[in-house]
């Protein structure tokens, strides 16, 4: 499912945002982006993301606004007094060699020193509390439109179950499906066979008419459009995590449904049953949108 989230909050001397989006995905694949130093805390926003997100792709970004820290100076005054002593004894007096100014020596690499400067670990572990804070705040935003958006999908969820529960029983009311029909359509057929070879044995006639009705019966597959089509109307009136359970249950609709064309030998039924495989599709394309 997908969502969208933005919380956040003042910390010392500065403040740090969460920025949460999930898109559609077959399984969970959490991926988080924390400012540098903060690894540590990758574990724990995992945890907390997963609690509640079961499914999809959530993007999770901390954003920190901090006043820049000058770094700290540190001149190495041991190495700076040797270059000085080492220069004073390798310059003889009136050489005519140009004695070293400061700036020289400190660009020699070692006499200074830069360092980030270190943090009072007591504020460190403030902003770390804060950031998880404002996590679960920015989830719980997050979580309240997913919910808004499956609300949404689970009305149009029932009406394509709605309408394939109505084709359903269009296919199994299909006049082309009757004892009568069946009956005429195999008499054509035998005629046909008769006529074109008239030593045909009639006792084979008689095995084929059955084979062609037990091939062309869909009682079957209509009864088990019907319970995979009360299953998938419970699991979305029961709620919860229930995308791949719906994702299974559309593709033996579609399972179902492709048979039914492939038995009919009726036109009419044979278009319910393309419908039905229509409406079903749908079904399930909707279905990828759901956690």
């Amino acid at each position: 499912m997908t969502g969208f989230a933005r919380a956040s909050s003042t910390i010392v001397a500065g403040s740090l945002a969460w920025e949460l989006k999930t898109v559609n995905g077959k399984g969970l694949d959490i991926r988080v982006r924390l400012p540098n130093g903060f690894d540590g805390l990758e574990p724990e926003c995992r945890a907390r993301i997963a609690a509640v997100i079961g499914r999809g792709t959530c993007h999770a970004v901390l954003l920190l606004q901090r006043p820049p820290q000058p770094p700290v100076v540190r001149i190495d005054e041991a190495i700076l007094r040797g270059l000085i002593a080492a220069i004073d004894a390798a310059t003889p007096p009136g050489a005519g060699v140009g004695r070293v100014t400061m700036d020289g020596l400190l660009g020699i690499r070692g006499v200074v020193d830069l360092t980030e400067p270190t943090e009072d670990p007591s504020v460190r572990a403030t902003i770390d509390r804060a950031a998880l804070d404002v996590l679960t705040i920015t989830l719980g935003q997050l979580q309240t439109a997913r919910v808004a958006e499956g609300s949404g999908l689970r009305s149009v969820l029932l009406a394509q179950l709605s309408d394939i529960a109505a084709l359903t029983t269009a296919a199994e009311d299909a006049p082309g499906r009757g004892v009568e029909a069946v009956f005429d359509r195999l008499v054509e057929a035998v005629r046909g066979l008769i006529d074109a070879v008239p030593a045909l044995d009639p006792n084979r006639l008689h095995q084929e008419a059955v084979m062609q009705a037990a091939r062309a019966d869909i009682r079957e597959e209509l009864d088990r459009l019907r319970i995979h089509h009360r299953a998938a109307l419970d699991l979305i009136t029961d709620g919860g995590i229930v995308g791949r359970k719906l994702d299974f249950l559309a593709q033996e609709l579609g399972r179902e449904a492709n048979t039914l064309c492939a038995k009919s030998n009726d036109a009419a039924l044979t278009g319910i049953g393309l419908d039905l495989r229509h409406r079903i599709e749908q079904f399930r394309e909707q279905i990828q949108n759901l956690e």
